[in-house]
């Protein structure tokens, strides 16, 4: 008992140490959303399984941002409250992004989810799913970055408070993995999962500002972006091949 409250103060005096000699810090951003928390507790397997596709093809995708509650990161926060919040500022998308997606076979156009159609109270798919109605969007892709820091083989967790500009020797490296689900705007049937993971790494003595540690983040959720489009097209390819000729026979049938 006494070893982990003296742990604990000794931790503490170096933080006051720190915020008092006025020593760089960068705070880890949030975690990611877990796209389970979006189908909300509430429903059973049952209710899940009973879900069916209805969007037509060509079909119109929105796209959205999501993260874990009070998300904050190095350059922005997540909006919203209740199971998870949603970042509307674009931190590595690029708009080339958008154009790959509209540019993919039976895409008919590519809505970004903005501020003016989300609600505040954010509890499960359901709410994304209006937004997306308000665009007269068929599908909604969804995704999120989850992100983890390690200096040599010490793993830092979120919204951790780093000191930087010490351990020059020492390696500091960032992983982010992003993850994506599309689901059908009408129902909310979940078509397929993309997935992708990149690092970043260099020598501790790097990272002697904020912005040069968040500079790497960025890097390597540019990366794990940019992996994930690729698995997503794959992914898409299947969605086509699955539902689209049933989509359009059944849009033909009188």
């Amino acid at each position: 008992m006494w070893t982990g409250t003296r742990l604990a103060f000794s931790s503490l005096g170096m933080l006051i140490a720190l915020v008092l000699t006025g020593c760089a810090t960068y705070v880890t951003p949030g975690r990611g959303a877990a796209m389970s928390s979006l189908t909300g507790a509430d429903y059973d397997i049952r209710q899940r399984m009973s879900r069916e596709p209805a969007a037509s093809f060509p079909a119109r995708i929105a796209l959205v941002r999501v993260q874990a509650q009070e998300y904050r990161s190095y350059r922005t926060e997540g909006c919203g409250r209740g199971a998870y919040t949603v970042v509307f500022t674009r931190e590595f998308e690029k708009d080339d992004d958008i154009a790959r997606l509209k540019n993919l076979p039976m895409v008919a156009g590519v809505a970004v989810l903005n501020r003016l159609v989300m609600p505040a109270e954010l509890k499960t798919d359901h709410e994304l799913r209006l937004a997306a109605a308000d665009l007269k969007a068929d599908l909604l892709l969804v995704y999120t970055l989850d992100d983890t820091f390690r200096i040599d083989e010490h793993d830092i967790g979120a919204l951790t408070l780093i000191s930087l500009g010490i351990a020059p020797t020492k390696e500091a490296k960032v992983t982010a993995t992003a993850s994506a689900a599309l689901f059908d705007v009408r129902t909310g049937f979940v078509y397929g999962l993309a997935e992708g993971t990149a690092h970043d790494s260099q020598l501790a003595s790097a990272w002697n500002s904020g912005e040069a540690v968040d500079t790497s983040r960025l890097r390597a959720e540019r990366k794990a972006f940019e992996q994930m489009l690729g698995e997503f097209e794959k992914t898409w390819a299947g969605v086509i091949a699955e539902h689209a000729a049933a989509s359009q026979a059944a849009q033909a049938s009188p």
